[in-house]
């Protein structure tokens, strides 16, 4: 052996006894992540293998193994579905209206709080913005179903200045305005707890200085707190625009009805009907390995513009 050859394997040896080394030091915090490394693999990756039924005509008695391959075939017939546009058009509207609206919202919400001085005050703020989130999605529905109908709140508050009733939950052009407006309700405070962290980050040094440099609250929040958490910001926008064929079937479900499928029939609750109700699992699995391509897609182009745009990226 070479003396080059026996100084790169005493390094790789070296390595190896430091990685030993770390883990055994650390071995507490290795033993916490295991619980969720085990999710992940079994709950997460393992599935994964069964995205082949998407290639194949699927049948239970018949299972992966024995079932025949069909290729391209589900694809072709879901881009082909006359509901297919339908589909991908309220998918992306809903999506689009929730970043337009939703994604800023936490963002000047947490911006509003970190000026309040009184502490008390703010944490109380919080606390009730917090809590819509721990509700059911099923008491959520409930509640925007009540407060839209002929005799609910904001038929009252139409009528209490001479308006007339609208029959909310009847016109589908209503139906993106009511699921983001309850979805920007509901998660408000518990999105904002990221930022309000980062703000709590920006170092109060700044701040002085830019007094000193005759900076008022609006020249310091432009100038030190908002570039303070931008790279907060890009990454959940990457993140965030990396989900933008993602919206939870189950709210739907729960809201919506034949009067408003023109709007509010999605890819998730196409995937639910024709997957669990109609036992087409092959064509269901195409449509939601559709999905996530390009879901990965839109991530991987978001990433790529914030990293060459800002310097802030996912890796």
């Amino acid at each position: 052996m070479t003396t080059t050859g026996a100084r790169a394997e005493a390094k790789i040896k070296n390595k190896r006894s430091d990685l030993g080394k770390r883990i055994l030091k650390n071995k507490h915090i290795y033993i916490i992540l295991l619980p969720a490394i085990i999710f992940y693999l079994v709950f997460c990756y393992a599935p994964m293998g069964g995205l082949i039924i998407a290639f194949q005509k699927f049948s239970i008695t018949k299972g992966i193994m024995g079932s025949s391959f069909v290729g391209l075939k589900n694809f072709k017939s879901f881009l082909s579905d006359y509901n297919f546009w339908r589909l991908l058009r309220n998918t992306l509207m809903i999506n689009f209206w929730g970043l337009v609206f939703g994604f800023p919202t936490p963002i000047i919400f947490s911006l509003l709080l970190n000026e309040i001085k009184k502490e008390r005050f703010k944490k109380t703020v919080q606390t009730i913005t917090y809590m819509p989130h721990f509700l059911s999605v099923v008491v959520v529905s409930g509640l925007v179903l009540t407060f839209v109908s002929s005799n609910g709140l904001i038929n009252a508050i139409i009528q209490l200045f001479g308006g007339e009733k609208i029959a909310f939950m009847t016109e589908p052009k209503y139906f993106y305005r009511i699921y983001v407006a309850s979805d920007i309700w509901q998660q408000l405070g518990w999105n904002s707890i990221i930022y309000i962290a980062a703000l709590s980050g920006i170092d109060q040094e700044l701040y002085e200085a830019a007094t000193i440099d005759g900076a008022g609250r609006w020249k310091q929040l432009l100038h030190v707190t908002i570039p303070g958490i931008m790279g907060t910001i890009m990454i959940l926008l990457v993140m965030r625009i990396g989900s933008m064929l993602t919206v939870g079937y189950d709210k739907i479900i729960l809201l919506y009805n034949s009067s408003i499928y023109e709007t509010a029939d999605v890819i998730s609750t196409y995937v639910y009907r024709r997957g669990l109700l109609d036992g087409d699992y092959s064509y269901s699995a195409a449509v939601g390995m559709f999905n996530s391509v390009f879901n990965f897609i839109f991530l991987m182009s978001a990433n790529a513009l914030s990293k060459k745009a800002t310097g802030s990226c996912l890796w």
